[in-house]
C-alpha cells in the first residue's frame, strides 16, 4: 500500500513540479529553488488527495522513464500556458511604454529589465492573482488537466499545437486590448501634433509634445490601472477554470 501510494505521488509530482516551475508568482526567478520544491511537494499532496485517475502500472524502471517523459511534457505545456498570461502583461507594458514615449518596444538583444510600466503591471497583476487565490485555482487547473491529458499518455501533437496556437492568439489579443486605450490616445495626439506642425511650422512641436504625451500616459495609467488588472485577472482565471 505504501509502495503504491509512493508511486502515485511520484507520478503526480512529475507533472506538478513542471507546472510549478512556470507558475506565476511561485515560479519566478527571484524565488529560491528550495521554496519552489516545497511548493511543488505541497501541491502534489493536495492533488494526490483528490485522487486523479492514474493507470495501475506497477513500479519499474521502464514505467518510470515512460511517466518521466509523458508527465514532464504535459506539465511543461500546462506551465507555459499559464506563463503566457504573465507575458501578456509584459507585452502590454511594452506597448504602453512605446505609445507614450517612455521606452522602445524593440531594444538590443540582451537581458534587460522591462519598462517601468510593464514592471508595475506585472507586480500588480501577481499581487491581485495571489489575493484572488491563484494557488487554489492552480490545483483545480491540475485536476482538470488529467481529463484532457491522462497520466501515462503522450499528448497528441496536433491537438497540443492547436491548443498552443489558439492560446497564444488569445493572450496577444488580451495584451493588445489592454494597451488599446493608450495606443488610440497616442495616435490621436500625434495626428493632432502633425496638424499643428503643418499650421505652425516654426513651432517646435517635439519639445512640446513629448512631455505632454508622457504625462498623459502616466495619468491614463493611474485612471485605468484597476480596470486593466481586473480584465487581466478575469482572463487568467477564466483560462484556469476552462483551459481546454
Amino acid at each position: 500500500m505504501i509502495r503504491t501510494q509512493g508511486w502515485a505521488a511520484l507520478i503526480v509530482f512529475l507533472r506538478v513540479a513542471a507546472v510549478t516551475s512556470f507558475l506565476p508568482g511561485f515560479g519566478e526567478q527571484s524565488v529560491p529553488m528550495r521554496i519552489k520544491l516545497a511548493i511543488a511537494l505541497a501541491l502534489t499532496a493536495i492533488v494526490l488527495s483528490a485522487r486523479p485517475a492514474l493507470p495501475p502500472t506497477p513500479p519499474s524502471l521502464g514505467a518510470l522513464a515512460h511517466f518521466l517523459g509523458t508527465e514532464t511534457v504535459a506539465g511543461l505545456a500546462l506551465g507555459v500556458g499559464l506563463r503566457l498570461f504573465l507575458l501578456a502583461l509584459q507585452t502590454t507594458g511594452s506597448m504602453i511604454a512605446q505609445a507614450t514615449s517612455l521606452s522602445q518596444i524593440l531594444g538590443p538583444m540582451v537581458i534587460e529589465p522591462m519598462p517601468a510600466i510593464g514592471n508595475i503591471l506585472v507586480v500588480g497583476g501577481l499581487a491581485l492573482a495571489m489575493i484572488l487565490g491563484l494557488h487554489v485555482h492552480a490545483v483545480l487547473y491540475l485536476l482538470i488537466s488529467y481529463e484532457a491529458m491522462p497520466a501515462g499518455s503522450w499528448p497528441a501533437a496536433a491537438d497540443l499545437a492547436q491548443w498552443g496556437t489558439a492560446l497564444v492568439a488569445r493572450v496577444f489579443r488580451l495584451a493588445f486590448s489592454l494597451a488599446a486605450p493608450f495606443i488610440i490616445i497616442s495616435v490621436i495626439y500625434n495626428l493632432t501634433l502633425g496638424v499643428i506642425n503643418r499650421a505652425m511650422p516654426q513651432l517646435m512641436v517635439a519639445f512640446v509634445g513629448a512631455p505632454v504625451i508622457t504625462f498623459g500616459g502616466i495619468a491614463l495609467l493611474l485612471l485605468l490601472a484597476q480596470t486593466l488588472l481586473t480584465t487581466w485577472a478575469e482572463g487568467l482565471f477564466g483560462f484556469l477554470l476552462a483551459p481546454f
